[in-house]
């Protein structure tokens, strides 16, 4: 994913994390309070890069699940991975999404995001589409965020910017790490990558 989307990432990043989902929200509801929530958050002056980037993470793990996330980012990769390696990798890709994205925070330029429609997407699924509005003469960006149910509560498990998927995205990168080392590899490139603050690519 290059720096642009990288950056346009950030707001959208931010509203599926700055909130959390209700027992009883519909989908449209719980990213129109996100949304609103990721705004505020990134538009107060009074925080610094560092606290905004820590109250995003700290709420992240109301609204996104991780482990379906990471189950369809691996697909078919999952099953070749021990219980204690997933666990690990859910683990580790969940902080190098923190590491990718939170290091755009001061990015942010007053964008607003505004819900445009919602749609069954079947099998359990909804897919919540949204607009990030740039201003400025810059053209508005399309981002749709794709949730599915789990204990009467709406959760995130992927994100799609610009027609690209974040889910998509990452499964290409690691499905070359483990074509050329394995699934230990993939667990040791995101070991190091995370604690240089490095995201997998540039």
């Amino acid at each position: 994913m290059n720096r642009r989307r990288r950056t346009l990432a950030v707001v959208a990043l931010a509203s599926c994390l700055a909130g959390g989902a209700l027992a009883g929200e519909s989908p449209r509801a719980i990213v129109e309070k996100m949304s609103r929530a990721a705004v505020d958050i990134l538009g107060d002056k009074s925080l610094s890069s560092d606290e905004k980037r820590h109250r995003v993470e700290d709420l992240a793990y109301a609204n996104v699940d991780f482990e379906t996330m990471s189950r369809l980012v691996l697909a078919r990769l999952w099953s070749q991975l021990s219980p204690a390696q997933q666990t690990e990798f859910v683990k580790l890709f969940r902080e190098h999404l923190a590491l990718t994205y939170g290091r755009n925070i001061e990015s942010y330029n007053n964008e607003k995001v505004q819900v445009v429609s919602d749609h069954d997407e079947g099998r359990g699924d909804w897919t919540v589409k949204t607009k990030i509005l740039r201003g400025g003469g810059s053209a508005d960006v399309l981002v749709d965020y794709r949730l599915r149910q789990e204990n009467d509560a709406w959760r995130i498990i992927d994100i799609v910017i610009e027609r690209v998927s974040l889910v998509a995205n990452f499964r290409s990168q690691f499905q070359e790490i483990v074509n050329s080392g394995g699934p230990a590899k993939l667990l040791d490139v995101l070991r190091e990558k995370n604690a240089k603050g490095e995201p997998l690519k540039s």
